[in-house]
């Protein structure tokens, strides 16, 4: 099979580029105009290719990245470099994405955690976040989850959006997963208001915290 090229997928991306995907994108903070079940299409035939992955995210374009993140081999990256492309990941999709499909299978994810939580840049310290509201659903052996509604209840009322979104899902999953801190967990959200009124469509939970903890644990089983 020939090499594929950077240009011949960006070139394939271009086509598939439709004005009014990119208008909803750019609502949330994305700049690209690419139907992700498209993009997900592409990214099957291509299969893994972490070479072809390393440079279409050097290209900088966002939809090419989010096609190199779901190429590549995510092991094959160097702590280092997760690094380095978080703090380039300046798109909430990206961002998200990075995380989610790329550096929770890392070998060094808890120490990225550790490392991004306390960043001074606020979007670097959400993926901290992020990383530790999945470790409290999943693994929250050692967590200080007392210490974590501290900071929770003294910082994420004037927090900046992604940092208090990440500080906000983490609060809740808190509540959601672990009864004896459940109260206070509420009682937090509660306080804060913190995404009170986000705007939430029908058929899904709203995003503040009591009313997300509610409806998680009226589904759990028992």
């Amino acid at each position: 099979m020939p090499e594929t090229t950077v240009a011949q997928v960006l070139a394939e991306l271009a086509a598939l580029e439709d004005p009014k995907a990119r208008a909803v994108n750019e609502r949330h903070g994305d700049d690209h105009g690419v139907n992700l079940g498209s993009l997900r299409a592409v990214a099957k035939r291509l299969k893994t290719q972490q070479d072809l992955s390393r440079r279409l995210w050097q290209t900088g374009d966002t939809a090419a990245r989010l096609l190199s993140l779901l190429i590549c081999r995510p092991k094959a990256f160097e702590r280092d470099e997760l690094d380095t492309m978080l703090r380039e990941a300046r798109t909430p999709k990206v961002h998200d994405w990075l995380v989610g499909y790329v550096v929770k299978k890392h070998p060094q994810c808890e120490a990225l955690r550790l490392a991004w939580f306390a960043d001074a840049d606020p979007v670097v310290a959400s993926a901290g976040w992020a990383l530790t509201a999945d470790r409290v659903a999943k693994q929250p052996e050692g967590l200080d989850l007392p210490g974590l509604l501290d900071v929770i209840e003294s910082d994420m009322k004037d927090a900046p959006s992604r940092l208090q979104w990440a500080m906000n899902h983490c609060l809740a999953q808190i509540g959601i997963d672990h009864p004896g801190h459940r109260a206070r967990a509420i009682a937090i959200g509660e306080r804060l208001e913190v995404l009170k009124d986000y705007p939430t469509p029908p058929n899904c939970t709203s995003p503040f915290a009591p009313i997300w903890i509610a409806e998680m644990v009226r589904r759990q089983p028992g």
